[in-house]
């Protein structure tokens, strides 16, 4: 794999602190009110009570990382001190050298399949891994083991990042689009996670091969999943009642999946999910029976038409399958959250789907 560039990390950023803030500092650090308030600007580990302050203001967990902007390039993710490791695992592209300077604010580029990519959800969802690496969460875990990648180089690849919600709650896999080309976690796999684990459950978004096909990509699926079955305990997640979630070529996966099980793929023989949930795709594939499905697609996708949705809908209704389909107006293939248009706040009602799949489950 191509490495990018080296980038030159500036941790500078710039505050501005109300009068409550500047009371919390008098009681916290009476020395610092000899400062500026407006030149407060260097965002360190010793900064301790501005970083109280910020948490209080902004309502964020306190980073000593400095939090990404739009305007911020590629080259300041991939060197970002909380992504070292795993960021180039983050964007979409294996093998490819990126353009550093590109603006977060252009990320869409990378993203022929998409529509709707917005700059400011990308980031939010970004900054919330950074949160969660300072507060000594780990945010990525390699599924695949040395051995794996050794026999397979394409492994290195593949991982999985991981969104906290409650210790303890049942968790979702969402695997992102891409026309199994690449793979689109900025736009439909980060921003998912945030939205699910801010409702309390616990979400992994996968970074799976691409370029391989759709078996090796829900190969890699079923791997993931079967992890976090074998690490349940660790990850303080309940293996009861999980969902999987796909957008596109990732729903593909996600209802393989949900038809045929892990083990038909590599993985270990674990219960069907307890719900899937599948974005603007044109998988018409159906077993005997299938899990209770949430249903998406835009107006206008030219990609995976409403009309072959609607099929598959029919088909998993037949079978007496639970399902719940909304087709929005005005909204083309790859919408991801749909911030912005008639699809926006579908992942709440996604996951209250499952919720109620969850009520269910014995």
């Amino acid at each position: 794999m191509a490495r990018a560039p080296k980038v030159t990390w500036n941790a500078i950023t710039t505050w501005r602190w109300p009068v409550r803030a500047r009371k919390l500092l008098g009681r916290m650090l009476p020395v610092l009110l000899a400062l500026p308030l407006s030149e407060a600007r260097e965002v360190t580990p010793a900064s301790s009570a501005a970083a109280a302050v910020h948490a209080a203001e902004k309502g964020r967990v306190v980073s000593r990382f400095p939090p990404l902007r739009t305007a911020d390039s590629l080259g300041t993710l991939l060197n970002h001190p909380a992504f070292r490791g795993f960021a180039p695992r983050m964007l979409p592209w294996d093998g490819r050298a990126y353009d550093t300077a590109m603006p977060l604010a252009d990320i869409g580029q990378l993203l022929p399949y998409h529509s709707e990519v917005r700059p400011a959800v990308v980031v939010d969802a970004l900054n919330r891994m950074v949160d969660d690496t300072h507060a000594g969460r780990t945010v990525f875990h390699d599924f695949h083991t040395e051995a794996e990648k050794q026999a397979h180089p394409a492994l290195r690849h593949t991982g999985l990042f991981f969104f906290r919600g409650k210790p303890g709650a049942p968790f979702a896999v969402i695997a992102p689009g891409g026309g199994f080309a690449y793979v689109g976690s900025v736009h439909e796999g980060f921003p998912y996670a945030q939205a699910i684990s801010q409702q309390g459950l616990n979400a992994f978004v996968l970074k799976y091969r691409a370029g391989e096909g759709g078996h090796v990509a829900t190969e890699d699926l079923a791997a993931a999943v079967s992890y976090i079955f074998q690490n349940a305990s660790a990850l303080q997640v309940s293996t009861v009642g999980y969902s999987l979630w796909g957008s596109s070529a990732g729903a593909r996966m996600a209802a393989a999946i949900g038809s045929h099980g892990t083990a038909a793929f590599g993985g270990q023989p674990l219960p069907k999910p307890s719900a899937v949930v599948m974005a603007y795709t044109s998988h018409a594939d159906v077993a005997a029976s299938e899990p209770p499905t949430f249903v998406v697609v835009g107006e206008r996708d030219g990609i995976a038409p409403p009309a072959s949705m609607e099929a598959r809908v029919n088909a998993l209704r037949r079978l007496g399958t639970p399902v719940e389909f909304h087709i929005y107006p005005g909204v083309a293939h790859g919408f991801g959250t749909g911030q912005g248009t008639r699809a926006q706040g579908w992942i709440e009602q996604a996951t209250q789907f499952w919720q109620q799949q969850l009520r269910t489950t014995p």
